[in-house]
């Protein structure tokens, strides 16, 4: 069995609906200097149906440190919450990646550090494997929870419409919460 959730960003409503849903994802920012302006009555909207709540910065090039720095400054995390990197600029390298996720990691040690990216990229751009303590992949092309990949996921983005929509391999919220509160615990 799978839990059930969304991404959402600026364009969607502060106010989205949380039916049926076990866990969202927020973006806050994006390079050095954009803030999503929703993102905290995106993020009350969550906390107020119990969700499971992950935060994503979408990667530009430039310092990894610097805009992980920007990122992690926006949020006052709770014992739970997930931090993603979201990996969709090609001029952002492997490398790159793997050391923002790294960096993050070891600022935030008690909190798990996912990758999103889509199944292009995990296939043909990254070299390592390395997602942090786990994949949220994005793969269109396929069934809720069948991504086309052979890594293991912890997430799988299989639709945006009429928004994105994804499924975590967790048998149901709480085996999501445990697991999302466990880290360094």
């Amino acid at each position: 069995m799978t839990v059930k959730g969304v991404d959402v960003a600026s364009y969607q409503p502060a106010d989205y609906s949380t039916k049926g849903l076990d866990f969202v994802f927020i973006k806050i920012t994006e390079g050095r200097s954009y803030t999503n302006p929703k993102w905290v009555a995106q993020r009350q909207t969550a906390r107020d149906a119990g969700l499971v709540t992950g935060f994503y910065h979408f990667v530009r090039p430039g310092s990894m440190k610097e805009q992980a720095d920007y990122f992690m400054s926006k949020i006052d995390l709770v014992r739970g919450d997930l931090l993603v990197l979201d990996w969709e600029d090609s001029g952002v390298s492997n490398g790159r990646k793997d050391s923002w996720i790294r960096y993050v990691q070891g600022k935030r040690p008690h909190t798990r550090v996912l990758l999103y990216c889509n199944r292009d990229y995990w296939l043909n751009r990254d070299t390592t494997s390395f997602a942090g303590d786990g994949l949220w992949i994005a793969d269109h092309g396929a069934g809720a929870g069948e991504p086309r990949i052979r890594a293991k996921w912890r997430f799988h983005q299989y639709t945006d419409d009429p928004l994105d929509t994804d499924v975590g391999a967790f048998a149901d919220r709480d085996a999501l919460r445990e697991w999302s509160r466990s880290k360094g615990a």
